[in-house]
């Protein structure tokens, strides 16, 4: 397993339930990355809001066995936890109907949320939690802060805008797309490309970015880093579902750049990660080394 020793983590965004047909899990894509983190060795601090309800403490009750600092998740008297109803098709492929208002909308930053982010190395962020203007203002506070920024897109339709996406590309040092993500995003901003490759090089002229990841689904991923393209085309498994695939990917990525992994090593693993979890059902199983090495092996 790659070691992310010593790397400070902060994940900003929301936490909540998944509710599937006939059970819930605890989800959200900023908390499935912190998990997959933690799980790579890094030290890993959660900001975010739950209720004040069942739901809320089940949630702290669950990251805090898992090693994950939870004093900075504020508890709301006013809103629930979050719940998102989640639909897969015949391929395993996941569409969400997402609550609102729901507690991790109404984020306020507490002292120790302040702190944390000023003692980290890597805080990373997402778009739907910007929906609502209290969860975005404490985001853009964070923003100001000198420390290296992940911004994972997640568009969820209705819940953004491009000119808010425009601003939070513009403050992050990385940023992953999928691959539909670049493509409407790049044509929002009025690309004259077509290509992955040539929508990679209009995002990094067009933002401040010195990395930028695309995933391609069962076709891998794209990795612009440093001036330089890496690419992985994916490893064949069962898909039992989608859910957290992505968020697994990208905890592994940005550990491994930011422990020195080489960036082509640092695409194998994270691919490698995001299939096996693909492969599995739920947004965080367990994902053994063993099994990331024999899957990486059996395609080499």
């Amino acid at each position: 397993m790659n070691n992310g020793k010593n790397l400070k983590a902060v994940a900003y965004g929301e936490v909540l339930w998944d509710v599937f047909d006939n059970e819930k899990k605890i989800g959200g894509a900023p908390l499935n990355v912190a998990l997959r983190m933690k799980t790579l060795g890094c030290d890993v601090a959660m900001i975010s809001c739950v209720g004040n309800d069942k739901d809320g403490d089940a949630i702290i009750d669950h990251i805090k066995s898992l090693g994950l600092e939870t004093n900075t998740i504020i508890q709301s008297e006013e809103y629930p936890t979050g719940l998102v109803n989640v639909t897969l098709d015949n391929t395993g492929s996941a569409s969400y109907s997402i609550n609102y208002p729901s507690a991790w909308d109404k984020i306020v930053l507490n002292k120790r949320a302040v702190e944390i982010v000023d003692n980290a190395d890597v805080l990373i962020y997402g778009s739907l939690v910007c929906r609502d203007e209290v969860s975005r203002k404490s985001l853009e506070e964070l923003l100001q802060k000198n420390v290296y920024k992940v911004f994972d897109v997640n568009l969820r339709k209705p819940h953004y805008t491009y000119e808010i996406l425009e601003q939070l590309m513009h403050s992050a040092n990385f940023i992953k797309f999928n691959d539909e993500e670049l493509l409407e995003i790049s044509a929002a901003l009025k690309s004259p490309f077509t290509t992955l490759e040539e929508n990679i090089n209009f995002i990094v002229q067009h933002t401040k970015a010195t990395g930028i990841c695309v995933t391609k689904g069962k076709d891998g991923a794209l990795l612009f880093w440093q001036g330089k393209l890496y690419e992985n085309a994916g490893y064949p498994i069962k898909v039992a579902d989608t859910v957290g695939a992505g968020d697994s990917f990208l905890a592994a990525l940005t550990t491994s750049l930011l422990t020195g992994k080489e960036p082509q090593d640092a695409i194998d693993f994270a691919c490698a990660v995001g299939a096996l979890v693909a492969q599995s059902p739920g947004a965080n199983p367990e994902v053994s080394h063993s099994k990331i090495e024999n899957l990486m092996n059996k395609v080499s």
